[in-house]
């Protein structure tokens, strides 16, 4: 089964910039897409006739949200967390199938001068909650924009970010307590080092001087870990500040 994951910031922007067409060319089983910033009737989905879609998003016009594409019909469909000061920002889709649970999340940022950090922790402990309830039941298949760099080799500049949102010490503890939690970072069982990145900044041609963070990640409850066969990130695609990532199972 193929997965793909991506920020597209803004599905209406995407699909002018050839969404689509990396869509029907990868043709995944699963297609998770993050900060929509659209509501489904907004946007034109006559090009997919292959997948069922859901979609999550946000109270405020324009802002956040998420959406699966779902070439299998799931069991059941969770909206958000449970919690209403979580699940107004469209942030989170979970999905129950016979074998798994399929969770797309857009992860809030601690946006500048870290005035939402106290609120980002208190998502991070909630959102963990969420995921081992799950676990509990059958393995989780989680992917998503996670809003942080793990480790340093995950960013281009680690010792100037310290005290930047995404990389803070806070935050970077939030995903220790995931792996604690007997979850994979996918991507890191076949690559080791450094260079390679999911986010650019739009400034200074970070992208073309591939000044970036890794902040877009596949992560698997580890009793999936003998189902993994590739978690790749597609940095030569364009069409937003992030690229696609994609994971691919038996």
């Amino acid at each position: 089964m193929k997965f793909i994951s991506w920020n597209v910031n803004g599905i209406r922007a995407a699909i002018k910039k050839g969404f689509c067409h990396f869509f029907d060319d990868i043709d995944a089983d699963f297609f998770c897409i993050q900060e929509t910033k659209a509501r489904p009737e907004q946007v034109d989905l006559n090009w997919n006739n292959k997948h069922h879609s859901y979609w999550n998003s946000a109270e405020k016009p324009g802002y956040s949200g998420t959406a699966i594409f779902s070439k299998i019909e799931p069991q059941d469909v969770f909206y958000g967390i449970g919690t209403k000061k979580h699940d107004t920002e469209g942030r989170l889709i979970t999905l129950k199938f016979d074998d798994f649970y399929l969770v797309n999340v857009y992860t809030p940022n601690s946006q500048n001068e870290l005035r939402r950090l106290e609120y980002r922790q208190s998502w991070d402990q909630d959102f963990l909650k969420h995921l081992k309830s799950l676990a509990e039941k059958k393995p989780v298949i989680l992917c998503g924009d996670l809003n942080v760099a793990h480790s340093e080799i995950d960013l281009a500049r680690p010792n100037a970010n310290t005290k930047s949102p995404g990389f803070t010490n806070e935050e970077r503890e939030g995903f220790d307590r995931l792996i604690k939690a007997n979850f994979i970072d996918t991507f890191r069982e076949f690559e080791k080092g450094g260079g390679h990145y999911s986010w650019w900044s739009y400034r200074a041609k970070s992208r073309e001087r591939n000044v970036g963070w890794r902040i877009d990640y596949w992560c698997i409850s580890t009793p999936l870990r003998k189902q993994l066969q590739s978690s790749t990130i597609f940095s030569q695609i364009m069409g937003s500040d992030h690229c696609p990532v994609m994971m691919e199972l038996k």
